[in-house]
């Protein structure tokens, strides 16, 4: 079992100290929690905090919302949060409520939830703008909109009610896109979990076994070591690996198949997103391998463009130049080099980029493009490589030998000052490296 690991107080209180400088002195920043969500009549699906108000406090609880007020003298930043409440705990577990929560959290005050209505506009007041995610949640949008006009209906008693309303995301995604020391550790626990799901699932895997049989075996092991999947798991058995967001998992693979999998370990908010393709009997045929080796080139020519002032898109151009290339060797693409590139013939085999930044959430926040260019890259930038190739099981203008491979191989990287660093680098990828680990299974 991995120690447990703890995102320390003061990393929260650098984040939000950092968030206020961005903001200005007379500005304020409002970020709601998320809501717990009906699954059916009166189950709930599993509460998962939203990542900003995560991002900035660690607070866990639902009913919640966090305020920060930069250079208010009685206090910068406040939470608002539900009261104790015995008879709830009983059902639903322990609250921190106001009081326990400014200690365990590093707060200047907290005050019950039921209190916003009162004390919010009062915040408002005298703040020239308001940072926050307009249009994310419709209900606390038309209350913020409520506490505005109360101010506002205020100014012939010498109210100064806010004038500028941005988006929160323009600051805050930014911050959120470079990782920290601390958050680095927690994506490297979640990288380490997914390895460890992903070899489990390699061995599990034999003729006659269900996808969703090595779903549970990735998913055992996510709970084993304190975490949970990031997103659902796909694991696509034959021509399934060639639906890119395929969901059923509920397929039989057969002798000669291959298994995609794509499944990453949440840890304790932070993502990893691996995938690997293998064969279930636990050798590659020619056609198998020869694509999986192509796809294995892609990656490393887009892993070779993951270094400090290089443009993000360099490693999706790189990679889909390697695929273009290898297809037009192996037959499935005719014409030239140049003439594919240009019409996008390489898109009827691999239709997606070959990665995005990864952090609280899978696919993170943090813009791609600025002034119209593609951003360069810099240290503490977290994303995924994951180059593929997808050949219909019905595509009549190949030969019957390729139809219904399916695969892709993603890893996760992270940009250093002297390069890069894959975080995911000890899960088997290579099909020689693959058939080995498969081959370590046949002889236990």
């Amino acid at each position: 079992m991995l120690a447990a690991l703890t995102m320390p107080a003061k990393a929260h209180a650098r984040r939000r100290r950092q968030l206020m400088e961005m903001a200005g002195p007379d500005a304020i920043v409002i970020v709601p929690s998320a809501h717990e969500l009906i699954r059916s009549r009166d189950t709930h699906y599993p509460f998962r905090q939203d990542s900003d108000l995560s991002y900035l406090s660690g607070f866990p609880e639902p009913e919640s919302v966090l305020v920060l007020v930069p250079g208010r003298v009685h206090g910068e930043v406040l939470l608002f949060c539900r009261e104790r409440d015995r008879e709830r705990e009983a059902w639903d577990g322990p609250r921190y409520g106001p009081e326990d929560a400014v200690e365990a959290f590093g707060l200047d005050d907290a005050y019950p939830i039921t209190d916003l209505d009162d004390i919010l506009p009062g915040l408002l007041e005298g703040r020239s703008r308001v940072y926050y995610h307009f249009g994310r949640d419709a209900e606390f949008d038309l209350k913020l909109i409520g506490w505005l006009n109360r101010v506002r209906a205020m100014v012939r008693q010498g109210a100064q009610p806010p004038h500028e309303f941005l988006e929160l995301g323009h600051l805050l995604d930014e911050l959120r896109l470079f990782k920290d020391r601390d958050e680095l550790r927690f994506m490297q626990r979640a990288a380490d979990i997914s390895v460890l799901a992903h070899e489990a699932a390699m061995r599990a895997a034999r003729p006659g076994v269900h996808e969703y049989e090595l779903q549970a075996e990735i998913e055992c092991v996510f709970r084993r070591h304190e975490a949970e999947s990031a997103y659902g798991s796909i694991v696509g058995a034959g021509a399934n690996a060639c639906v890119l967001h395929y969901r059923a998992n509920n397929a039989q693979a057969r002798d000669g198949d291959l298994i995609l999998i794509d499944a990453g370990a949440e840890y304790r908010g932070y993502a990893a997103d691996i995938t690997r393709t293998f064969p279930v009997s636990g050798r590659f045929s020619a056609e198998q391998r020869a694509l999986h080796d192509l796809v294995g080139a892609a990656q490393a020519a887009a892993l070779a463009q993951a270094r400090p002032g290089v443009a993000y898109e360099a490693g999706h151009l790189a990679a889909v130049e390697t695929l273009t290339e290898g297809l037009l060797r192996l037959g499935l693409l005719k014409g030239s080099l140049e003439r594919n590139l240009a019409e996008g013939g390489y898109k009827r085999f691999y239709r997606h980029k070959t990665g995005h930044w990864l952090g609280m959430d899978v696919h993170d926040v943090g813009e791609y493009r600025i002034d119209g260019e593609s951003r360069l890259l810099e240290p503490g930038m977290v994303f995924t490589i994951e180059p593929g190739l997808y050949v219909s099981p019905d595509d009549s203008t190949v030969e019957p030998r390729w139809r219904g491979i399916g695969i892709r191989t993603e890893d996760d990287v992270a940009i250093t000052k002297e390069g890069h660093e894959v975080l995911t680098a000890r899960l088997a990828r290579s099909a020689d490296e693959i058939e080995a680990l498969m081959a370590q299974r046949r002889a236990a």
